[in-house]
């Protein structure tokens, strides 16, 4: 890891600048440029954008803040991104755990969801998940889930940045009544968001099992047309590729490459039961990854190939799944859980370094949403999604090195500010566009009402 003490980039002190926000940090890990860690600088906002990162001394005889913080102790970085979420399934979490994935969802989670899916249990479980999510440092998450008017909406007003993949599904299910539908519904939602700065919205193919080929190949021109991102489940485990193989003849990666899916604008989400093949098909089309570790562990659903992926270089981000099969969505936490993961399956402990499991949670993610433009990183003229984080704590010392400690030793639990767009989200580990009693009341009835207590 090299360290610099200032960023590389020129800077006129003597130009006095009145600016919003003006933020100093103990370290600055800008994830671009690669491998740096700036001391004792700090990080100008104006307009929602940062304009600056330069040494501590510069910035105060430069700026002129309406808000200043100083952050002693604490490293800030780029706002984590969370590729891969069913944040409404908050409301599920612990409600049927120590089950392998179709036993999970054939037995239970369906059973649930046809009973209290709708759109007030989405807009309650997706708030209480924004909640947990910017207490951990997330700033940005792609959702896919029924009702995703709700979730955008909640997201909208939360301040947060999101990519709403709404899910396509070649079934009756309680937002749609087949895929065609939805992907009208979904198109219509995509026209009411078409300007707005933080919320986009994308096409959820559910799975490979779940959405035919008419289906897919609507997709498939619809996404070309608009240039619209799609995600879909894929290669969640050995079973799914298996049966595929045994009904088609082809394995998943393979189908959806004829249909025209795989492409730069295709996230495929677990990857877990790949061969050499599926990797090369990846690497040719430029699709990325969300790799959910914590969640695939859980379920017991297999072990995502990381490094091979990486060497491939394939764009593997990071997503922590529904709280239902994760049971949270801390994804520092989800992080070291990759790192850790990846160097277990490699056989290889300089496999996914401290520095390539940030870029995976960050820059990775922001690629992954097609946002990489807009956040990701900490450069200027990019918007000011932020996440610091605190490493005095007694189980962090002695700190030699404050990357090693943000991956190998944090969790969301020492994030203490959060920043979307150079709005504060999160300000002394209090919440400032929700109220957190509200949302556990909420949380609450909805726990009786599923246990049956509660109309």
């Amino acid at each position: 890891m090299a360290t610099a003490k200032t960023p590389d980039q020129p800077f006129n002190a003597n130009k006095k600048q009145p600016i919003d926000t003006l933020i100093h940090a103990r370290w600055i890990i800008p994830v671009i440029p690669e491998q740096r860690v700036y001391e004792n600088c700090s990080l100008a906002i104006d307009d929602g954008t940062i304009v600056a990162i330069l040494p501590r001394s510069e910035a105060q005889h430069r700026f002129t803040p309406t808000d200043e913080h100083h952050l002693d102790d604490q490293v800030l970085i780029p706002g984590l991104i969370n590729t891969h979420n069913h944040a409404a399934m908050s409301l599920l979490r612990g409600f049927a755990d120590d089950h392998p994935l179709m036993t999970w969802l054939e037995k239970h989670i369906w059973p649930a969801e046809q009973k209290w899916v709708a759109p007030e249990f989405v807009g309650d479980g997706t708030r209480l998940a924004i909640a947990e999510m910017l207490k951990s440092g997330t700033t940005t998450f792609s959702d896919q889930y029924f009702f995703p008017e709700a979730t955008a909406g909640a997201a909208r007003d939360a301040g947060m940045r999101a990519q709403i993949a709404f899910p396509v599904i070649d079934f009756p299910n309680a937002w749609s009544r087949n895929g065609f539908d939805a992907i009208e519904k979904g198109l219509a939602l995509r026209d009411d968001y078409r300007s707005h700065p933080r919320v986009g919205l994308a096409f959820a193919p559910h799975a490979p099992y779940t959405v035919g080929d008419e289906t897919l190949k609507k997709i498939a021109i619809y996404a070309g047309e608009l240039g619209m991102a799609v995600q879909m489940h894929l290669h969640e485990t050995a079973g799914e590729v298996e049966r595929a193989v045994n009904d088609t003849g082809e394995r998943p990666t393979q189908r959806l490459h004829r249909l025209g899916l795989l492409s730069p604008e295709m996230l495929c989400v677990h990857m877990t039961a790949l061969n050499d093949d599926d990797i090369t098909l990846l690497q040719k089309t430029g699709a990325h990854i969300a790799h959910c570790p914590r969640s695939n562990l859980k379920l017991a659903s297999g072990f995502s190939p990381v490094g091979k992926l990486l060497a491939a270089g394939i764009n593997v981000s990071i997503g922590t799944d529904g709280a239902a099969s994760n049971n949270g969505l801390d994804m520092l936490l989800e992080t070291n859980t990759a790192a850790l993961l990846a160097k277990a399956v490699a056989g290889d402990a300089a496999t996914l370094p401290a520095h390539q499991a940030l870029a995976m949670a960050t820059i990775n993610g922001a690629r992954a949403l097609g946002i990489d433009d807009v956040t990701g990183s900490l450069e200027v003229g990019k918007a000011a999604d932020l996440c610091a984080v605190d490493l005095s704590a007694l189980e962090q010392q002695p700190l030699h090195d404050p990357l090693s400690q943000l991956i190998y030793t944090a969790n969301g639990h020492n994030v203490r500010n959060v920043w979307v767009a150079g709005k504060q989200l999160l300000k002394e580990r209090e919440l400032t566009t929700l109220n957190e009693e509200e949302l556990r009341q909420r949380a609450g009835v909805w726990r009786d009402r599923i246990a049956g207590r509660l109309n």
